[in-house]
């Protein structure tokens, strides 16, 4: 028998698609093979696994492992997945996971030497594509600082394909506060702003990346606020050599998260 988009099962999962409801239930969703794999990968992650009887047949190794961690498996129709997943174009799995991010003092606590703070980045596509790229290139944490868009949106999630689930995530509502646990843990804080005094390419060939490093992110539209810029050790701009007015924020995060990623190898 397959849950419809009114099985109350399906009602509650639904409703995480609100932040309210996330916050409040501590639960979110995560659609698609990649992220559905990747959330079973982490344990006591995903609390029910819904797909559709062709996804459950077409990914049967997923849904073997759910069972194999007493995951509950629910098949749905076609409708009630189309409801719980946010794409055009759904893979016909959604899995209901618990929230995941840790305080701030214990994802510093095993001694980083990567970290990206996105400091109230409100785009969640953004913000997932730099959790991507932060994972890539071996960062240990990423913190959301500030009033910054919540890591579990859909969009976010979907961003982050998957990377989200490898690495500590964590939520701070201060962003000085942020800075200052940082550097107590040992780490150099650079900004990022297009009007640094300290150019990417200089520090690189200085040797000055190849330590414990915390890299601030701010928003594309605004950039990082005024007093986070002024607390960090150096404010750093990512050079253009061409006619480019500027790089998006992810194209600059990967820069930068990557120049660190060479000097700590």
């Amino acid at each position: 028998m397959l849950f419809t988009p009114r099985t109350p099962r399906v009602a509650a999962a639904r409703r995480l698609h609100r932040r309210r409801d996330r916050d409040e239930t501590g639960r979110f969703l995560a659609e698609g093979p990649q992220a559905v794999r990747e959330a079973l990968a982490r344990p006591g992650t995903v609390v029910e696994l819904f797909g559709t009887p062709a996804a459950l047949d077409r990914y049967a190794d997923l849904a073997a492992r759910a069972v194999g961690a007493d995951v509950p498996v629910s098949p749905v129709t076609d409708d009630a997945l189309a409801a719980l997943a946010e794409t055009v174009a759904p893979q016909g799995l959604v899995a209901v996971c618990r929230h995941l991010d840790v305080p701030l003092e214990r994802a510093l606590a095993g001694g980083p030497r990567l970290v990206a703070v996105l400091a109230e980045i409100r785009d969640p596509g953004n913000a997932g594509t730099v959790l991507r790229t932060a994972d890539a290139a071996g960062a240990q944490a990423v913190v959301f600082a500030g009033d910054a868009v919540d890591p579990y949106n859909g969009k976010c999630v979907r961003a982050s394909a998957g990377s989200l689930f490898h690495l500590d995530v964590a939520r701070a509502a201060d962003p000085g506060a942020v800075v200052a646990a940082l550097r107590a843990a040992g780490l150099t804080v650079l900004a990022t702003t297009g009007y640094g005094d300290s150019d990417l390419d200089d520090l690189a060939d200085a040797g000055a990346l190849a330590i414990p490093t915390a890299w601030l992110f701010g928003s594309e539209a605004h950039g990082l606020p005024a007093e986070l810029t002024a607390a960090a050790d150096a404010r750093v701009r990512v050079p253009l050599h061409g006619r480019a007015e500027s790089l998006n924020l992810a194209a600059a995060a990967a820069v930068c998260l990557y120049a660190s990623a060479r000097a700590l190898r």
